[in-house]
């Protein structure tokens, strides 16, 4: 396995953090929060743009990563919740208690999966279906953490 390859299994298990053998999804939303501090750096006019960047990126790097590892939506791809994280947390003013939330709330969304964060994970393939629910789940959470915030 060359460099590149190596790489993007580093970016798409979030750091080396989806191979921590418990809850990977949780340490991969964990490596999420500083991309949403340095998101959160952004000029607010270019935010959904770079959120729109991080999601499209997402899917890439999970699509290539999934093949590498070849099988279908791995636990250690976690850049998925890293950009549902970013997504959650769109437009949300900073703070502990903030970004606690938006990681407990999103969390909570990523594992119940109610409808149609599930329809997403079964109904696409690749990248797309391993990232679609988490934007979804994060969706969800935003306008939960909206009403809080």
């Amino acid at each position: 396995m060359g460099f590149f390859e190596k790489f993007i299994l580093f970016l798409a298990t979030g750091a080396g953090s989806g191979r921590i053998p418990f809850a990977p999804g949780t340490f991969g939303t964990i490596a999420g929060i500083p991309v949403v501090f340095l998101l959160y750096l952004v000029p607010s006019s270019m935010q959904v743009f770079s959120i729109l960047v991080v999601i499209l990126f997402a899917m890439w790097t999970s699509d290539r990563a999934e093949a590498l590892i070849g099988e279908k939506d791995p636990g250690c791809i976690v850049i998925d919740e890293i950009a549902g994280l970013t997504v959650a947390m769109a437009g949300i003013s900073l703070s502990v208690c903030s970004v606690a939330s938006g990681f407990l709330i999103f969390r909570l969304f990523d594992i119940i999966k109610p409808f149609p964060v599930s329809f997403f994970e079964k109904k696409f393939h690749g990248g797309a279906g391993i990232v679609l629910d988490d934007v979804v789940a994060g969706l969800y959470s935003i306008i939960v953490l909206r009403i809080l915030f």
